[in-house]
């Protein structure tokens, strides 16, 4: 691969190129088209770990984005600065920044509600509805779209197809951004034996088309069928929600009780060693731990990026031959590998097994299922050339314009409800699944 490739500004579904704006890349506006569409708006009222909270200091997936934002756009910049000389002419920092930035705002918009439980139930409801003959119409390539369920999936549909121009390059993104936001380049095919990640994957059969199309553009080198190479920048992508979620799971864990103050500031510590804020050190004990942890977690932050970055200059010609085993953080120095690795150990440990977030886990799968029997009970009366029952007639209507019609086949018919249901918001979700069930919600 090679940089003047990799970061080709046309846009999908745009053979056109607009013009210039002052002050303005192509790379920034694929950052404000993200940023000003409904399925970003919607990730507020969607679950990040811990269900949607009274506390205002619960990280949800639309902050989450945001911040994983930030320290992508930070490492795009610090590894375009290390990179002068080797990228093409037009190139700044700046640009390189933004592409990285726009990837990580994206990277989680196309996830269900309730988070990876959601996902967990899709794919837990399809794996029911396969075993009552439901998918015997669909090919085994269309069937495993829905048996193995991806938000990364989902949101390079919402990408490529769903926001803004309907079915017609949707947002228009540039390749390159597109290029970054494919942290998994290959359809399901491909989600169980690659040995990377179990379940995941980056395209459905009915973008597969655009998959193609993207990597030719890009130069990703052919894996195999339907299946590429990772852009480089994806690492970067990848890095940035690592150290994001690594360390904000466990300020969320810190405001939920679950963890001790004492323990992060422990971990934070031996990362940073007597690399401390001045304002760190005039901290007195009157002081809050919430103010404490942010001081100190900038910090850390900074050393992550930092590590990050070098590892990325490091492993450049594996990255460009597309040979780089597992992700950037299992190539960081060891303090700022182990720093992620034991943030993440914690928080399966401690933070995932609250009794909270268990609740929250088991109401997904009965809102998930009560909204899949509905919609694609109606799919499958509609597909079955019967008349439609007044209920069914009914739940259909709720789709408004993107309700399947009869000269559909079942697996776009299928996908019109995944899209539907994968965009609702946790609260949303909740109260359509109780009035389907008669109840209404105090």
């Amino acid at each position: 691969m090679d940089w003047e490739t990799l970061l080709c500004r046309e846009r999908l579904g745009k053979p056109v190129a607009s013009a210039d704006e002052l002050g303005r890349t192509p790379f920034h506006k694929d950052h404000d088209r993200v940023i000003f569409s409904g399925a970003f708006r919607r990730l507020g009222k969607k679950t990040q770990v811990h269900p949607v909270s009274s506390n205002d200091h619960i990280h949800t997936r639309l902050t989450h984005s945001l911040e994983v934002g930030c320290v992508g756009r930070s490492l795009g910049m610090r590894v375009a600065e290390m990179l002068r000389g080797q990228l093409p002419d037009w190139c700044e920092p700046a640009d390189i920044g933004v592409i990285v930035q726009a990837a990580c705002l994206a990277h989680d918009i196309g996830n269900p509600p309730y988070g990876h439980s959601g996902e967990d139930a899709i794919r837990h409801w399809f794996q029911q509805a396969a075993s009552q003959g439901w998918l015997d119409p669909l090919s085994d390539d269309q069937r495993n779209d829905f048996l193995h369920f991806e938000g990364n999936a989902q949101g390079f549909r919402v990408l490529t197809e769903l926001e803004y121009h309907q079915f017609e390059g949707g947002m228009r993104l540039t390749y390159a951004t597109l290029g970054a936001y494919l942290k998994y380049p290959w359809t399901a095919r491909h989600a169980e034996n690659l040995g990377y990640k179990k379940h995941k994957f980056g395209s459905y059969q009915a973008e597969y088309p655009l998959l193609v199309q993207i990597a030719e553009k890009l130069g990703l080198p052919a894996q195999g069928e339907q299946c590429w190479s990772r852009h480089p920048l994806v690492y970067l992508v990848e890095a940035a929600d690592d150290i994001c979620y690594g360390l904000i799971d466990l300020e969320d864990g810190l405001e939920m009780e679950l963890l001790a103050y004492s323990e992060v500031e422990r971990l934070l510590l031996d990362l940073v060693g007597d690399d401390l804020p001045e304002t760190y050190r005039q901290l007195g004990p009157k002081d809050s731990t919430r103010r404490k942890l942010a001081i100190l977690r900038g910090k850390a932050i900074e050393h992550l990026v930092n590590a990050a970055a070098e590892a990325f200059i490091r492993q450049q010609p594996a990255l460009l031959s597309g040979t780089l085993p597992g992700d950037l953080v299992e190539h960081m120095h060891p303090l700022a590998r182990d720093c992620v690795q034991t943030a993440k150990a914690m928080a399966r440990e401690r933070i995932f097994q609250d009794k909270r977030k268990t609740l929250h886990e088991i109401g997904a799968y009965s809102t998930l299922e009560t909204l899949l029997d509905a919609f694609c009970g109606a799919v499958n009366e509609l597909h079955a050339g019967q008349h439609l029952s007044f209920k069914h007639r009914r739940i259909l209507d709720l789709m408004g314009n993107n309700a399947p019609r009869e000269d559909w086949d079942l697996y776009r018919s299928y996908l019109r409800v995944i899209d539907f249901i994968a965009g609702m918001t946790d609260l949303y979700a909740a109260d359509m699944a109780a009035r389907i069930r008669g109840i209404t919600l105090g």
